[in-house]
């Protein structure tokens, strides 16, 4: 539990750093991702604050570590590194990345499919981009943010209205060796969760609130599931949790950053975020 004191630095270094990231070079998945209330800090926290360099977030910092373990490693293995990043927005998941183009509407974002199959969980239409640095790979997030869709509500001037993932894959193979190992981090920016009656919502603000609170409570349904080791769990319900089935279900160490509003008139929705997270 951390305090509002507490900076992003403290967060990625206790819950993140060496039980998440350092596992990925070494050829685990691993997963994080945020939830709580709109206006809680959840974006800040992932992605972090563009004006000091000491409020970068989650994602940067996952990055810049991921490098540095690759150039750690580089006298022993050749790695490769590609990034993907989507959006799932009223139910509908795109490619934040644009062909590496900046879009001028929402519209212009290539759409991507979900679909199962026997051994893994195919995102088609979605561009894996190859980066060989850290300066490649936030770049891409800089280019995917930009394309991200926000809107100003009375809780949160710049309300993120769409869950986002960033994939980072690794191919490792050891020097003379033909054995490749894949390994995945996914850095997960879930949309806020929020009760319309305080957020002032109406029209097509109100319309994404819907979706975005029924696609919560879908992944709630499903760490439940998991949770009571039920017989079924849900995936199929909802675009994200079939795209978070492998972070969620499959062989992967998850951490979930959790986030409350200090706020005594929000205390209901931040009761509910660490009811959620004790599942």
């Amino acid at each position: 539990v951390y305090d509002p004191g507490c900076d992003t630095e403290e967060i990625y270094e206790r819950s993140v750093r060496d039980a998440i990231v350092r596992n990925v070079v070494q050829g685990y998945n691993g997963t994080v991702f945020a939830y709580g209330q709109t206006g809680s800090g959840k974006t800040f926290s992932i992605t972090g604050g563009a004006e000091k360099f000491e409020d970068r977030g989650i994602i940067p910092r996952s990055i810049k570590m991921i490098f540095e373990g690759i150039k750690e490693r580089a006298d022993t293995h050749h790695t490769t590194v590609h990034l993907s990043y989507m959006q799932i927005y009223n139910n509908k998941a795109m490619d934040l990345l644009n062909r590496g183009k900046f879009a001028r509407s929402m519209e212009e974002l290539p759409g991507v499919t979900v679909h199962e199959t026997e051994d893994e969980i195919v995102l088609k239409g979605l561009e894996a981009h190859p980066v060989t640095s850290s300066k490649d790979a936030l770049n891409l997030l800089f280019l995917g943010d930009s394309n991200r869709e926000s809107s100003e509500t009375v809780m949160n001037p710049t309300s993120s209205r769409s869950h986002c993932i960033l994939s980072v894959m690794l191919e490792s193979r050891a020097h003379g060796s033909a054995i490749v190992t894949r390994s995945k981090l996914n850095l997960v920016d879930l949309a806020g969760s929020e009760r319309v009656g305080k957020t002032g919502v109406t029209g097509t603000l109100l319309s994404e609130a819907k979706y975005i609170n029924v696609s919560l409570f879908h992944l709630e349904h499903v760490i439940v599931a998991l949770s009571e080791r039920a017989d079924h769990i849900p995936f199929r319900d909802s675009i994200m949790t079939m795209a978070l089935k492998d972070s969620l279900g499959g062989n992967c160490r998850t951490s979930m950053l959790a986030a409350g509003h200090p706020a005594e008139v929000h205390l209901p929705e931040t009761i509910s975020t660490c009811r959620f997270a004790q599942r």
